[in-house]
């Protein structure tokens, strides 16, 4: 669900809600609390370190982990060797790997719950 809150872009991602993280590996497709939507907004739009991405090889089926360019018309940076064949563990990765930008804490990089 999208967050229209002008605010979300700016809510501060405190690193010691492991509650988020719980609920986003347990239901990534939603539906999420609003703490979750404006952390996931935050993640999805702020600049923090080069946002990684999905980049679909096969629709419903393989998704491959890529990175957007500093600068806008440049190529994607992607990831051969990090090739997912499940959606939920596609976005658990993506999810790993802003969360650590944003926080500067790192996750465990597993398999979501199923």
């Amino acid at each position: 669900m999208l967050v229209n809150d002008p605010e979300a872009a700016h809510w501060p991602v405190d690193p010691t809600r492991l509650d988020l993280v719980e609920e986003f590996r347990r239901a990534p497709r939603g539906p999420h609390s609003d703490a979750l939507q404006k952390l996931l907004h935050r993640m999805r739009w702020s600049g923090v370190g080069r946002r990684h991405v999905l980049v679909v090889l096969e629709p419903n089926r393989r998704w491959m982990l890529a990175r957007m360019p500093a600068t806008r018309g440049a190529p994607i940076e992607t990831f051969p060797n990090r090739v997912f064949t499940s959606l939920a563990e596609a976005e658990w990765a993506v999810f790993v790997l802003r969360w650590e930008a944003l926080t500067g804490v790192p996750l465990q990089d597993e398999k979501p719950s199923p």
